[in-house]
């Protein structure tokens, strides 16, 4: 017995659809085809994607796999890596420094036609593809711009010079669109980095994901190896300096027996010895920090971290983005629907708002023409 009433309401609705049936396909048909053309204007984008999985400290096992299930609920128990400052899950922070975006300005890159061969900041800044409605924006506000400044402020807008630390308008607004296009996630389970790259040409969306893995192996070697590298150097120049003086008495030693041969006089022989005892410390400093430069040297190697690439940069085939068919549907199913919303309710309720706006209007007029006549009555 209640369900009567809601399937007369269906069958009810569906008749006053069916009715303007022609009213509803209009409407989609017109929000489908503006739409379509709409975001046929909007460029279309491609993703590369490259993973990476960093070295392992050795000291995590002590932890065993209280450390992987710490990390599964979100928590660092410190052993999952090694002790650096700069950890896995600050990679993302680093990828979006400034200074790391400006490491990509020189970056050199190909479209896929092969026609454009310019760097990574040339091709932001000059060769972006855009809605019409964005180009016409940009063009109107460049107008004024021209207008309200002056030719000085545009000479120092073109300066080549780059400087992380002193970015002009432009190169910020390089270096945040660059930092718009790439992403970077880490697993907090096992450390795997994802870097996402996105652009509007595959073949620079694979090279700019290569390069961005390589500035970040590059920043990352040379945080890890910068303590033994700055004692590799300081060993070389000691050595150097020792070579120096070992030559040097090496020189003296063999002056001085050259020209004193066959005198047996003791000071004479005495001279000798002192010069030959000096160029044995002088040789004996010399291969000790000899030893030093070597043993720095595969410090350096020690700490030198190793990097597996598990996904590799490849040129992409298909866009991914922007949806057009799916967005294109969406928004007829979403027309079709206010369009039903409105002829099963809208339509009462204005008429419904008309009513009691009618009827405001009558008993407006009603009271107006009694006081009418009560004030003659009055007069009267």
């Amino acid at each position: 017995m209640e369900t009567k009433p809601s399937n007369m309401g269906l069958i009810s609705a569906a008749k006053i659809l069916l009715a303007h049936k022609k009213i509803i396909i209009r409407n989609c048909v017109v929000a489908g085809v503006v739409f379509a053309a709409l975001i046929l204007c909007v460029p279309r984008y491609y993703k590369c994607e490259v993973a990476l999985a960093p070295e392992f400290d050795n000291s995590s096992a002590s932890l065993g796999s209280f450390s992987s299930i710490a990390s599964s609920l979100g928590i660092n128990l410190g052993g999952g890596m090694n002790s650096d400052a700069i950890s896995p899950s600050l990679y993302p922070d680093l990828i979006n420094s400034k200074e790391f975006l400006v490491s990509l300005f020189d970056v050199k890159i190909t479209t896929e036609d092969g026609k454009l061969k310019t760097n990574y900041y040339d091709y932001i800044n000059k060769h972006q593809k855009a809605a019409w409605w964005t180009v016409g924006f940009r063009a109107v506000k460049r107008f004024f711009k021209n207008i309200f400044t002056s030719e000085d402020n545009n000479d120092q807008n073109k300066q080549i010079e780059i400087d992380p630390f002193r970015l002009n308008k432009k190169q910020y607004g390089v270096a945040e669109a660059i930092s718009n296009k790439i992403s970077c996630s880490v697993d907090p389970v096992n450390y795997i980095i994802t870097i996402s790259v996105t652009d509007q040409d595959p073949l620079v969306c694979a090279s700019v994901a290569d390069s961005v893995r390589e500035h970040l192996q590059l920043f990352i070697t040379r945080y890890r190896t910068g303590k033994a590298r700055n004692d590799m150097e300081y060993y070389q120049d000691l050595m150097n300096k020792a070579k120096q003086d070992y030559d040097k008495a090496i020189n003296a030693y063999s002056a001085y027996s050259d020209s004193h041969k066959n005198i047996i006089m003791q000071s004479y022989i005495s001279q000798r010895d002192e010069l030959e005892n000096d160029m044995r410390v002088k040789f004996n400093i010399y291969t000790a920090l000899q030893q030093q430069v070597e043993q720095a040297k595969a410090r350096v190697q020690e700490r030198t971290p190793a990097f597996t690439t598990l996904k590799c940069a490849s040129v992409p085939i298909k866009p991914d983005g922007p949806k057009r068919v799916i967005y294109t549907l969406l928004i007829i199913v979403f027309t079709f629907f206010t369009t039903a919303f409105y002829l099963l309710s809208g339509k009462k309720i204005l008429a419904q708002l008309r009513n009691k706006k009618s009827q405001t209007i009558d008993n407006y007029a009603v009271d107006n023409n009694v006081y009418n006549i009560e004030t003659d009555n009055s007069n009267d």
